[in-house]
């Protein structure tokens, strides 16, 4: 998981709120229910959470360690 710890514009912190976004949203739960219910209610912290793509399989299959 490479979740930004804080949104880039206003510096909220959004990374604790992450796993609970993942679980429910997984389950087929509505995104904006899911954000609404965690408290993410600015629009450039929304956006932290829907543009998120997760890279982390992909990059570590470049690792030399």
């Amino acid at each position: 998981m490479m979740f930004p710890i804080r949104c880039f514009t206003c510096g909220a912190v959004l990374a604790d709120k992450y796993e609970e976004y993942k679980k429910r949203t997984g389950n087929n739960e509505s995104v904006k229910e899911v954000l609404d219910a965690l408290g993410v209610d600015r629009y450039c912290c929304r956006r932290m959470f829907i543009g998120h793509v997760d890279n982390v399989k992909d990059i570590m299959r470049f690792s030399r360690f």
